[in-house]
């Protein structure tokens, strides 16, 4: 671990602790480390298939109370269920009713889930909050984390160690306001058996426990289901079966409703051609999916909306960077432009195929995470 901390001065920590071999490691890791370590069970809304309703009140997580025992930690819940689906769940569906590709994980985590961690931590006088997120964030000299009335230096976050396993991504909307007290235990960590090998060391119940999907509130990962299960904001509509036009505007097949498509997609279109056909775009407006050969998914560049930066601004209004177009996408060289406090336009090195409206597109200057925005435009 490249952790440093002061075993007698590390400070009191408050941990997001889910129940899985990730945040059981990394509270583990801290405690390790010195800190006294307070954990934070999170309780979110889960559809009636999952054996929850969202009006139903509902217990800590058996697995989290698991873990926290196991390490002798004290743990609290945090009911975020109304929330949650409101902020979440509820903006979720109507992304996909508006043919957007939602990314919600990007706004749960600053919004909600580390906004509980810290007004957990500042009820319980922590300098500190953490989670199991595989990421590094770091703090440049000016500050001290020994002594935190010093002022503080920039903070950074910086992808993870074990490349396959990295998050940060996810964490891009993440402000100095959570960066400057966030420790993260497993981004130093090499790969995912590492994490297993410790849990297992340490004897935590979720040694072996089955990796988490990126969709915590979706049963099974059918998010489908899920779409058809709330019937909100519009969804009625995206849910019907609709026309399939190639790029001349001939109508050359019936969907089964817009949900089941995204920018990009290949498989599942139902169309006999003679050579494969991938969605370019959703059209809500008029329940339409339209096709084409794949040259016709290139883009040059696009618009991104909603723009933050961890450092709470961009590093010029004209820069070169890598970005991801989706969250396991490979980084390519690009120049961005910004055009506002929330707007810039980003041209690619090179084409890009399935760069897909409501995605996260986010920015990297090597190992550092800049910032990113919601792609609006290609």
């Amino acid at each position: 671990m490249m952790l440093h901390a002061d075993r007698a001065h590390a400070g009191r920590v408050v941990i997001g602790l889910s129940g899985g071999v990730d945040s059981a490691v990394a509270a583990a890791l801290l405690c390790d480390l010195g800190f006294e370590v307070h954990a934070l069970a999170i309780d979110t809304w889960r559809p009636p298939q999952q054996g929850a309703d969202r009006t139903t009140s509902t217990d800590v997580p058996q697995a989290a109370t698991a873990v926290a025992d196991a390490l002798g930690i004290p743990l609290t819940q945090a009911d975020l269920r109304d929330t949650f689906y409101q902020q979440v769940v509820q903006p979720f569906a109507a992304s996909y009713a508006a043919g957007l590709t939602p990314n919600p994980c990007v706004f749960c985590n600053p919004n909600l889930k580390f906004a509980a961690l810290l007004h957990t931590a500042d009820a319980l006088g922590a300098r500190w909050i953490a989670t199991g997120h595989y990421a590094r964030a770091t703090r440049d000299a000016g500050g001290s984390d020994m002594h935190p009335n010093t002022s503080p230096g920039r903070a950074r976050l910086l992808r993870a160690r074990a490349a396959d396993k990295d998050q940060s991504y996810a964490l891009y909307r993440l402000t100095q306001r959570e960066l400057q007290r966030l420790v993260l235990p497993l981004g130093e960590v090499v790969s995912k058996e590492k994490v297993r090998e410790i849990a297992r060391n340490r004897g935590l119940p979720s040694a072996d426990a089955t990796d988490s999907q990126d969709l915590c509130f979706v049963a099974g990962g059918d998010y489908r289901a899920l779409l058809a299960y709330l019937h909100t904001d519009g969804s009625e509509a995206m849910l019907q079966p609709g026309p399939i036009f190639d790029s001349a505007g001939t109508q050359i097949g019936q969907h089964r409703g817009l949900h089941h498509y995204t920018v990009g997609q290949r498989g599942g279109l139902g169309l006999a051609a003679s050579e494969r056909l991938y969605v370019l775009r959703l059209e809500p407006q008029r329940n339409a999916i339209v096709v084409g050969p794949r040259h016709e998914l290139a883009r040059t560049a696009c618009d991104i909306e909603d723009t933050t930066f961890t450092s709470g601004a961009p590093p010029a209004l004209e820069f070169d960077a890598h970005v991801r177009i989706r969250y396991r996408a490979p980084l390519v060289s690009a120049h961005v432009v910004i055009q506002d406090i929330q707007n810039a336009r980003v041209t690619f090195g090179e084409p890009q195929y399935g760069v897909a409206p409501g995605q996260s597109l986010v920015m990297y200057d090597g190992e550092e995470v800049w910032g990113g925005g919601i792609i609006a435009r290609t």
